[in-house]
């Protein structure tokens, strides 16, 4: 984007398009410190995006009804964690800040809206269709939507102050209003829960891979090699709509699996699964595995090829070998487990 090239886009027609801070977004993000300012119109479209998707959270919170019940361990978890989260990115921010790097402080400010607030977060203490949520949970995401506002108002004013308002009356504005200050930091919490959300993954991915519907709900056993210090059980079951969660020293038969760091997961077959249907397939897929090794070995076992070809079209060949066995492994093992 050069002024004397003529090339730079007229601002008030993208203003008009995707909005004031949707603009300002967009040219943050194509804007890292130091480097040149490579202008890409789809950018202020992602701004617009991520004002909708702001918006929509705020929509989403309000549109709660609230009242005085017991408030559920997996709200409890998410707002611990959330808040360590946020400690931590507010650091982080600040630390961008001081170092004049405007751009990262703006993409550490959308990856904890969009990711860990909206994605996780909200999924995480979302009440239950037609149900009401916890006055304390309901309480503590305001609080931390405030906090996210304050956060967010250097790079999206207008939407910042409306929703600010909307939120509460109040007479003073979000520019006056005390800037978020780190506390403390669970270091351990946050790595704990990073594995919890991708067990919740494998868990989807046997959903999606076995056509199980989201609302049956499953079983989970778990060898525990390593344990962790935080128990965040409660998230599991509800992200993975499970009807329970228990801890075992042997492997299940009849499931299908997973592995999350050193720890096994297992969901027993459900009644509802075709198992001839599986079977078939794992074995169609068993032989044509082995006719691509076969093929593999052919051409390694070729000393003229070995010999004269690029050196890393060989070892393209060994990986090739190395990734065909340890897949015939993993499906002869599937195979057994249904049989």
């Amino acid at each position: 984007m050069s002024k004397s090239l003529g090339n730079s886009p007229e601002p008030l027609e993208l203003i008009d398009k995707y909005g004031a801070d949707g603009v300002r977004v967009g040219m943050l993000l194509c804007a890292p410190a130091g480097n040149d300012l490579p202008f890409d119109e789809a950018l202020c479209e992602q701004g617009r995006n991520f004002s909708n998707k702001i918006w929509n959270a705020f929509r989403l919170i309000k549109g709660w009804d609230i009242a005085e019940i017991t408030q559920e361990q997996s709200s409890i978890d998410a707002i611990k964690w959330f808040e360590s989260k946020l400690n931590k990115i507010i650091k982080d921010i600040d630390q961008s800040f001081s170092k004049y790097r405007i751009s990262e402080a703006l993409m550490s400010t959308y990856k904890l809206i969009w990711d860990d607030f909206c994605s996780i977060y909200l999924e995480i203490i979302k009440p239950e269709y037609t149900k009401p949520i916890d006055k304390k949970t309901y309480t503590q995401t305001i609080s931390f939507l405030e906090n996210i506002l304050q956060l967010l108002h250097p790079f999206m004013p207008f939407l910042s102050e409306e929703i600010w308002h909307l939120i509460d009356d109040r007479e003073s504005d979000i520019i006056v209003s005390q800037w978020p200050e780190a506390k403390s930091i669970d270091e351990q919490l946050i790595n704990d829960f990073n594995n919890t959300m991708e067990v919740v993954s494998g868990i989807r991915n046997i959903r999606k891979e076995k056509n199980i519907a989201k609302k049956e709900e499953l079983d989970l056993f778990i060898i525990n090699n390593a344990e962790a210090k935080n128990n965040l059980d409660s998230i599991i079951i509800k992200l993975g709509n499970l009807s329970k969660v228990e801890y075992t020293k042997k492997k299940i038969e009849q499931a299908f699996s997973f592995m999350v760091k050193s720890n096994q997961y297992f969901i027993p077959l459900s009644e509802s699964f075709d198992k001839a249907s599986e079977l078939e397939k794992l074995n169609k897929d068993l032989n044509y595995t082995k006719g691509f090794l076969k093929i593999v070995e052919s051409k390694l076992s070729n000393k003229k090829f070995v010999k004269n070809a690029p050196k890393q079209l060989v070892e393209n060949e060994q990986n090739k070998l190395k990734d065909a066995k340890e897949k015939i492994r993993i499906l002869t093992e599937k195979i057994n487990s249904l049989s």
